[in-house]
């Protein structure tokens, strides 16, 4: 029996999810090492929910360091089918303002230092992406946003995902609201492309900060406006997150999501080591067994 079905990652100024009960933390090795921090489980609007703050409780992992394959895999390991993720992010768009929410149903990926496969090392799989968000959760996740009180928010949109840990320049902030992009964050491309491997079905909560260094009649990003608007924006999360996580309850999941390996794994089977198998087993045994 799983431990838990559905995940809740926590961004920037949400380190936890209060209205857990029966409360456990669970400490998860993977074979791509130790998530962010221990996982928290327990029991919200009748369902096991998985609680994880990416950038670990005091927020000491900066995006680049975050341990998104332990993450996602720690998550599978518990049973963990679906898996909303907050994430502060920066707006591209005049009409989308500091406070809004936007439910992202596409990514731009600006890393570079970044893992974004579980695959390699003797197995190879090319999973589809075209779709990167679960319309499923992200359904959830709209409508329970739109119960909360004053809040605005944006069903669809491109999430630019950069390296950072610094902000954009004024040349790149241009440059993405060119490309019609929405929000710029730092995190979400990795869960996205990991969680479609894991076959778990993923959508993204983002909680804007601040336009960004482009808005010509706002001053640019700082530290101290981020960190302002993020405690602002935590208490209409918590809300969301909870509102999804009831009309999750109980839906079957009629997506394609737990089926995005079916046809993706190329690598014939006999030629599969013991050791990479076993590195995989929990995405990928269903297949190879």
């Amino acid at each position: 029996m799983p431990e838990a079905t559905i995940g809740v990652i926590g961004g920037s100024g949400l380190y936890k999810l209060p209205g857990l009960e029966n409360i456990k933390e669970v400490a998860i090795n993977t074979p791509f090492g130790k998530p962010s921090d221990a996982l928290i489980i327990g029991e919200l609007e009748g369902q096991r929910v998985a609680f994880l703050p990416r950038h670990g409780r005091g927020h000491r992992i900066m995006p680049t360091e975050i341990p998104f394959r332990a993450n996602i895999y720690a998550m599978k390991m518990l049973g963990v089918e679906r898996i909303l993720s907050a994430s502060a992010v920066g707006s591209l768009k005049e009409e989308i303002r500091p406070l809004d929410v936007v439910i992202t149903d596409q990514f731009i990926d600006r890393t570079r230092d970044r893992v974004s496969t579980f695959f390699g090392d003797g197995i190879v799989a090319h999973v589809a992406f075209a779709d990167p968000v679960c319309a499923q959760v992200g359904d959830a996740a709209e409508a329970s946003a739109r119960e909360v009180a004053g809040l605005t928010v944006h069903r669809g949109g491109t999430y630019v995902c950069m390296e950072g840990p610094a902000f954009s320049t004024k040349a790149e902030s241009q440059l993405y609201r060119s490309w019609g992009a929405s929000v710029i964050g730092m995190t979400n491309l990795q869960e996205a492309k990991l969680a479609r491997e894991a076959e778990i079905c993923y959508a993204t909560v983002a909680l804007v900060t601040d336009y960004d260094c482009w808005h010509e009649s706002h001053e640019s990003v700082t530290v101290e406006l981020v960190i302002e608007n993020l405690n602002k924006n935590a208490e209409s999360a918590r809300s969301l997150i909870r509102g999804a996580i009831r009309r999750l309850a109980g839906q079957e999941r009629t997506c394609g999501c737990g089926q995005a390996l079916r046809y993706a794994i190329i690598t014939q089977p006999e030629e599969m080591s013991d050791t990479a198998k076993q590195r995989l087993s929990e995405i990928i045994g269903k297949y190879t067994e």
